[in-house]
């Protein structure tokens, strides 16, 4: 008896109406989406029921480490940019094109001003290990004649809000950073009239 033969038919799946999906779910991704910048120092923020959120644009962070150390970051390069012509001015600084290029591309600056020219001329890979034995000092420095004495930090917060005016402070500590450190920056912020900040921290549904 003859072999029956069975046509063979091959299975043809259309993939172009998936292909569409995943490219928009991508771009939607990618245009929503917020990037993350690089700290200096891994900050575990306190827990706390508030639902205030922190805005996503035009903020000023103030980052303090568990070691009191603080750093600073801001979301646009040109704010960044003219904060530091503004602070490097004062304290008679002049940085090189190479020595602008390196601090814009850092995440956040931490630098004291007289150690900031040897900070800008390491090589980019040693710069985020050396950033994190410095900090923002806080104590007061000489001002000029007839102006009051301001800190590094108030002076750096000064410039920024210059920069940009409509500019958010918002404060991101560590739960075990002397609370000396916090009350510091605070006093600092007060006696510049600037009253209003966002204290960024864990949201938890109910309280312990």
């Amino acid at each position: 008896m003859g072999k029956v033969k069975i046509k063979k038919g091959d299975t043809w799946i259309d993939m172009t109406p998936m292909s569409d999906v995943m490219v928009l779910l991508l771009t939607f991704f990618m245009l929503t989406s917020t990037f993350v910048k690089q700290e200096p120092v891994k900050v575990n923020t306190p827990g706390s029921v508030s639902e205030i959120k922190v805005p996503e644009k035009n903020v000023l962070n103030v980052l303090v480490g568990n070691d009191g150390k603080i750093f600073m970051s801001m979301d646009k390069t040109t704010d960044i940019r003219n904060t530091l012509d503004d602070v490097t001015a004062q304290f008679g600084i002049s940085l090189n094109a190479e020595q602008q290029k390196k601090f814009l591309n850092d995440p956040m600056w931490g630098v004291p001003m007289s150690e900031l020219e040897n900070y800008l001329k390491l090589p980019t890979t040693e710069m985020p290990v050396a950033i994190k034995q410095y900090g923002i000092p806080t104590d007061s420095v000489p001002g000029k004649e007839g102006d009051a004495a301001m800190s590094e930090f108030q002076i750096w917060i000064k410039a920024a809000k210059n920069a940009n005016p409509d500019a958010k402070i918002a404060i991101k500590a560590d739960e075990k950073t002397p609370y000396k450190t916090v009350k510091k920056i605070m006093s600092e912020l007060q006696d510049m009239n600037e009253n209003r900040y966002y204290l960024i921290t864990q949201y938890k549904k109910t309280e312990d």
